[in-house]
């Protein structure tokens, strides 16, 4: 493995030891900032995530949500803000919330860990941003 799948995997796994079941992305995200990671860029429904790193960029490919052919659905803003805010309460796993917003018409997402935000994108390049608090990573 290179530095950057070593690093990453490192930083991902502290990041769950550690993360609170209520509000546990801002702590994965300062985790990952951290460690060095700068944008991660998930692809739906294929659950393709870049990890654009100091040490170079890394690729996870996850389970499809969709096999075959499927109707793109459309972007629903509300949908999606209700999907987040689901998630941040912790009454959904990652891979519900994934559903939940490929659902609500989001076919992309950027994470920019340095600007403390993530942008979710429809096919027609609507788009939601929603900035998240800075936390302390022990």
């Amino acid at each position: 493995m290179s530095k950057a799948i070593d690093n990453l995997q490192a930083a991902m796994q502290k990041a769950m030891a550690g993360r609170p079941a209520v509000g546990g992305f801002p702590y994965l995200a300062e985790t990952l900032r951290a460690a060095g990671v700068k944008i991660n860029e998930w692809n739906l429904p294929s659950c393709q995530s870049l990890y654009f790193t100091d040490n170079g960029p890394v690729v996870m490919q996850g389970l499809p949500l969709v096999t075959g052919l499927a109707d793109v659905p459309a972007f629903n803003k509300d949908a999606v803000i209700h999907a987040l805010r689901e998630d941040q309460a912790g009454r959904t796993t990652f891979p519900d919330f994934l559903v939940a917003i490929w659902n609500a018409g989001v076919v992309r997402y950027i994470a920019d860990f340095s600007g403390r935000q993530v942008t979710y994108f429809g096919y027609n390049d609507e788009s939601y941003v929603e900035a998240y608090p800075e936390v302390t990573v022990s």
